[in-house]
């Protein structure tokens, strides 16, 4: 047993766990953040993505101790309050999903994409960088519309802070 101590959506933790133990077990079992998903447990789908340290990551494929010391941020996390990230507003306002199995996870690459891209976003590079995020619902084409939305209205809060 170790114990992991990170700061989860602003909150600072500390989870007794067995070594091998993954990020994703962590946040959904012992944090009860049960937004991060486990789709696949082989890093295909995409539906566990959260922030560790600011960049995604595929938490079923990352031990709980390799977060030890790190700030994650889960879907839980990106709200201010009641206001939605502009990401998730984008989502919804440009119906970017439909079970909502995948969105969490979506979303949080999402905001990656726009973080490293910036104003050099285009629908070829979404699609792209969406490679490694599956929805077995849509057909990516409002993801991708949402996505762009989302990096216009990030940029507008960004330059509002």
């Amino acid at each position: 047993m170790s114990t992991v101590k990170m700061t989860v959506n602003g909150k600072a933790v500390a989870v007794d766990v067995e070594d091998r133990t993954l990020l994703v077990h962590v946040l959904r079992e012992h944090l009860n953040l049960t937004g991060t998903h486990v789709g696949c447990d082989t890093s295909q789908c995409g539906a566990c993505v959260v922030h560790v340290d600011g960049r995604a990551v595929k938490s079923c494929t990352m031990l709980a101790g390799q977060a030890d010391g790190a700030s994650v941020t889960t879907i839980e996390g990106i709200a201010k309050g009641d206001e939605l990230h502009p990401m998730q507003a984008a989502f919804r306002d440009n119906h970017g999903l439909q079970c909502g199995y995948c969105t969490p996870g979506m979303i949080m690459s999402a905001i990656d994409i726009v973080h490293r891209h910036g104003g050099q976003l285009d629908e070829a590079t979404v699609r792209t960088e969406l490679e490694g995020n599956i929805c077995r619902c849509t057909g990516y084409h409002n993801i991708v519309k949402a996505v762009l939305d989302a990096a216009g209205r990030m940029k507008v809060s960004q330059a509002a802070e």
